[in-house]
């Protein structure tokens, strides 16, 4: 069995939607629960894929990786959560946790995906397309999971790894710093354009990808 590329790009689709609202949640709940109530103001503390869509980067950009790839690479972001960090109760620490939250949640929903991977797995004999479809949903849901929080985890600004690093400097070096992030974006893609961005988290991914599938009797 095998799925052609529409069902390739669904496949990959649906746990990017879920992995891209589930971090920005994760922020805006651990947020409010240091004392800053700006996201859920605004309604954002919802699973509700439709408020976090950024048009560009949930849709366009996902569906363009997958077509040029053949269906075997997806990537992408949602609108961020906004976070007052003056709200927060203890604001140097908290942001950090806050920062933190968002890969935490990718790496506990790569463990969901994986045991929904394991029921397709199972369901192979009795029930193969059923099964198939669970096995390939889920195998994506953990690699697409866990390279979101590795690479949010890059202390480059604005990701998430830069706001733990911010939070351990000085007010002073913090400052400086932070102004890279209007250069954020730009790193990123250089660093894909020349192939060290996938050098880079490559095998980390790897190493916990592996480590949460053989948790769950999948795979060697």
């Amino acid at each position: 069995m095998e799925f052609n590329l529409a069902q390739k790009i669904l496949a990959w689709l649906i746990p990017l939607i879920f992995a891209i609202t589930v971090h920005e949640v994760a922020h805006g709940w651990v947020a409010s629960f240091f004392g800053d109530n700006t996201a859920k103001a605004l309604g954002r503390l919802t699973l509700n894929p439709v408020k976090h869509i950024d048009i560009l980067g949930t849709l366009v950009l996902p569906v363009m990786l997958l077509l040029l790839s053949g269906g075997s690479f997806a990537f992408g972001w949602a609108k961020p959560v906004p976070v007052d960090w003056r709200n927060l109760r203890s604001p140097r620490l908290h942001m950090a946790l806050v920062a933190l939250s968002g890969p935490l949640a990718n790496f506990l929903m790569a463990l969901i995906w994986a045991v929904i991977a394991k029921v397709g797995l199972s369901m192979q004999l009795n029930a193969p397309w059923p099964g198939f479809i669970l096995l390939n949903i889920g195998m994506s849901g953990v690699l697409i999971n866990v390279v979101f929080g590795i690479l949010n985890l890059i202390p480059i600004p604005p990701l998430d790894g830069s706001r733990v690093v911010s939070s351990l400097l000085s007010p002073k070096a913090s400052n400086t710093y932070n102004r890279l992030e209007r250069y954020g974006f730009l790193i990123l893609i250089a660093l894909l354009a020349t192939n060290i961005l996938p050098k880079l988290i490559g095998p980390p991914v790897q190493i916990l990808a592996s480590l949460i599938l053989k948790l769950l009797g999948i795979g060697n």
